[in-house]
């Protein structure tokens, strides 16, 4: 019977499958899929095929298809593995939305992880532990067994991944099941490389989401970092795929090798690895050469030398976004130890083909290697870019130019090419240069003779950019006695001052007047009281409070004025850089990462639950290790002085300074025969008994009544039990009941950081003023400790955790007690025995 007219034209407008015109489309294949199911005529598969195309192609682009779940379940009982691989999507997709539908599933799924095929078994339990239903867990756990123990390397390299699945779904199942120790002798035994990447992969995951809360997993992770594991690996590296060989130097690059022989064997193991055709590969033995090496520091500079070439070859012979990647690192490198790399600058040359990007980053690394030897050919090269069509990176070349004669190398041929760079007459390479020019006078002001020549024949109408308008603004006050335009100049700007929208340019030009004013009063005075009157009435807070502040110095003393806004000045000899030491330090520990490539440590650009079992809050010296954030308290924080951080504990008490980071003041004592500070004509008046009190008030401390003195503040010396025992479920137990009492941040001796190299030398200390380590964990530049101490006198103990930051040199610690009373004795003392470490 042929179909209705109506039906017809609706079939002729779907000219595509993955655009049905309706209903009936998703019906009319439900209808064909029953009827095909479990039909075994010839060509049956064929037409199923060309079927579960069609509803794959409807899910694709986001048609609701899950009407037909039960007929896709049923056609699926076949021996045809195309049809096999596109149902299980099918289920994949639709079962984690809808639980009730993947029940449907098991039976086929679970029979399927039987089949004689190993391809069909694997895709099948790959399928099956896709499901992500937490109420059939259960139905996991037999197939996963069997497939850790199947024959086929497929089937257990698939069921290594399905492990890590189900810990995802239910942690519980998974440990309970003894997933972890099947997957840590399949990887120490198993022949296939592949299989054995898998099995690290997950290990690593799960002790390591394991290790805040099992002692178990603590010591697993330290088994991982063991000589035997870290050298079976080594041993088998040549076997390993590009990404597992990426994986298992990631878990060398942690390893503490014993001795320098160690060390030595490392290197020579992976030696080849430096040669690989994979520039992840290449980085990540870089990444592993240079930790082991860190505290050797001829054979570290050795190491430099080793991976230019490697890296240098990448460069040249990947792709653009390759490139770029690996030559983020080698900038890194580069500004590390930019003398190793001074003679391969010429490398560092720009292709006309490059993108900006890695032109940018080339720029900055030829900047950074420039010296006496090879300044004229780099500033050569540099002033080619300028002229490019490419307006950033011309701009990004005369910067460059720039920082390498504030870098002190050839500044007399550098200038007279800067010059000449204002004579081309292009807009951008004018401002640019003009304020380049500024920088070079603050540091170099004996050339101002010839840039003022120069620079004096500038039109102002000819620079629009607000930087470069402010720095020939700049110049003008600056040198106004050697330019006969200034004052002129000045006061067509300000009769110009509406029109001028850029803040900073109205800023400068308040005080380039002022300036002006002071070496040419009767040229400049009519300018001055037009641009302070301008000033005064400006819209902007800044510029409005500058000119007010202008004003009443001038009302007040002329003189006076003139040693506020232009006094002596020394020539600045060195520019603040725009990184700290710590953020670059920071960087090159995660080395082999993102935060190479943009330039910036992970903290300041992840989530924090994504960074990992350590979590960093903005600041540097903050870290909080699985606390809600609720129940962490904040730091307290006193700005010492410099007395202060010099002072040792002994001495701190003598003179009265807080040891702690309890807020303490005291004033200075005044000995009365030594004569009055100030003359005064008037009676003395009488001395407050606390001179604290009013300072306290005023910070809005609170503090009602004097302090007592600091003798009456000492507590009794704390004495600890040495022979303190606590096992792990007792420390855990109470750590989970007990309130955080202190939470505490403070820096740390750098000869303590230094003897962490051994980071058990460290509980071995601390055990010497009785207090005992019962974990510890993590690796450069964090670890983490958990200390616990029992009082000598009574029953009550003391709970730390102790995160140390090798990279900034800070402790934070965390105590619990359950005598809350005497937390802040306890803090003392430890945070005294902490800080003896490392210096005896």
């Amino acid at each position: 019977m042929a179909p209705p007219p109506a039906y017809q034209t609706q079939r002729s407008h779907s000219s595509s499958p993955s655009q049905p015109s309706g209903k009936s489309e998703v019906s009319d294949l439900k209808l064909q899929l029953r009827q095909l199911a479990g039909s075994v005529a010839p060509g049956a598969n064929d037409s199923k095929r060309e079927l579960f195309k069609k509803v794959i192609s409807y899910m694709t682009v986001g048609i609701d298809v899950s009407s037909v779940f039960s007929e896709m379940v049923m056609c699926s009982a076949t021996s045809d593995i195309v049809l096999k691989k596109m149902c299980y999507l099918y289920v994949g997709n639709y079962a984690k939305y809808n639980p009730d539908l993947a029940l449907l599933t098991i039976n086929f799924l679970q029979r399927d992880c039987k089949d004689q095929d190993p391809m069909i078994r694997g895709l099948a339990l790959r399928s099956l532990c896709s499901l992500r239903v937490a109420n059939l867990v259960e139905y996991l756990i037999g197939p996963l067994g069997s497939g850790l123990k199947d024959s086929s390397a497929y089937v257990r390299t698939v069921a290594a991944v399905g492990v890590l699945k189900l810990y995802h779904i239910s942690a519980a199942t998974c440990i309970e099941a003894d997933f972890p120790a099947m997957l840590k002798h399949l990887m120490l035994n198993d022949r296939d490389a592949q299989v054995v990447a898998n099995c690290l992969s997950a290990l690593q995951e799960i002790w390591s989401s394991e290790a805040s809360s099992s002692e178990v997993a603590s010591r697993e992770i330290d088994t991982l970092l063991s000589k035997p594991v870290i050298y079976y690996l080594l041993n088998r590296i040549r076997e390993f795929s590009e990404w597992a060989q990426c994986l298992v130097l990631e878990l060398v690059a942690k390893y503490v090798p014993s001795d320098t022989n160690e060390i030595f064997d490392i290197m020579n193991l992976l030696e080849d690895r430096l040669q690989h055709a994979n520039g992840a590969v290449v980085l990540a033995t870089i990444k592993v050469f240079m930790q082991l090496t860190l505290s050797m520091t001829d054979v570290h500079q050795q190491v430099y030398e080793r991976i230019k070439a490697p890296l240098i070859t990448l460069v040249s012979t990947g792709g653009p976004e390759q490139s770029y990647a690996v030559l983020s690192h080698l900038h890194l490198l580069v500004m590390r130890a930019p003398m190793l790399f001074s003679s391969d600058y010429k490398h560092f040359y720009c292709y006309y083909n490059e993108p900006t990007y890695v032109k940018k980053l080339k720029l900055e690394m030829l900047t950074a290697v420039a010296n006496e030897n090879n300044t004229y050919e780099i500033v050569t090269e540099l002033c080619e870019y300028v002229a490019n069509v490419d307006i950033p990176i011309a701009r990004e070349s005369i910067r460059a130019v720039g920082k390498i004669a504030l870098q002190q190398y050839d500044v007399n041929a550098i200038v007279d090419r800067l010059l000449q760079f204002l004579e081309m007459e292009k807009d951008h390479v004018t401002a640019e240069t003009l304020v380049l020019i500024k920088d070079l006078l603050r540091k170099y002001p004996q050339w101002s003779q010839d840039c003022i020549a120069v620079v004096g024949s500038i039109s102002s109408k000819n620079v629009q950019e607000p930087t470069a308008k402010a720095a020939l603004i700049w110049m003008l006050g600056e040198y106004a006695q050697d330019m006969a335009d200034a004052p002129y100049i000045l006061g067509s700007l300000i009769d110009n001052w509406e029109e001028e929208d850029s803040a900073e340019v109205r800023l400068h030009l308040l005080t380039a007047t002022m300036k002006c004013f002071f070496r040419r009063p009767p040229e400049t005075q009519k300018a001055l009281g037009a641009a302070l009157a301008a000033g005064i009435a400006d819209f902007h807070q800044d510029v409005h409070d500058r000119a007010l502040f202008y004003y009443r110095l001038l009302q007040q003393n002329i003189s006076v004025a003139e040693s506020v806004v232009n006094p002596p000045k020394q020539a600045v000899s060195v520019f603040a850089d725009t990184q700290s030491g710590e953020i670059k330090d920071r960087i090159f520990d995660e080395f082999n990462s993102l935060s190479v490539v943009y330039q910036k440590p992970s903290y300041m650009f992840t989530d924090k639950e994504h960074r990992g079992p350590f979590e960093f809050s903005d600041e540097l010296g903050n870290l909080s290790i699985g606390e809600s954030a609720d129940s962490v308290i904040p730091v307290e924080r006193v700005e010492a002085n410099d007395k202060d951080l010099l002072l040792s504990k002994s001495e701190k008490e003598e003179s009265g300074v807080s040891g702690n980071n309890a807020v303490a003041y005291s004033t200075p004592v005044h000995d009365a025969s030594s004569g009055p500070l100030v003359a005064l004509d008037t009676q003395p008046v009488a001395q407050a008994p606390q001179a604290t009190i009013a300072i306290d008030d005023l910070l809005g401390l609170s503090f009602t009544a004097p302090a007592p003195a600091a003798s009456q503040l000492a507590p009794p010396p704390l004495k600890l039990n040495a022979k303190a025992v606590m096992d792990p479920g007792t420390f855990q137990q109470k750590w989970r009941q007990l309130p955080i009492s202190i939470s505490q941040a403070f820096q740390m001796a750098p000869q303590g950081v230094a003897a962490l190299t051994t980071p058990q030398s460290l509980l071995w200390h601390m055990q010497g003023y009785s207090i005992h380590c019962i974990a510890s964990g993590g690796q450069a530049p964090n670890f983490k400790y958990f200390f616990f101490a029992q009082k000598a006198e009574e029953p009550s103990t003391f709970l730390v955790e102790c995160i140390i930051n090798t990279s900034s040199c800070k402790a934070q610690i965390k105590i619990k007690a359950d005598d809350q009373s005497s937390s802040q004795a306890f803090s003392d003392f430890f945070q005294s025995a902490l800080s003896k470490f490392g210096t005896a």
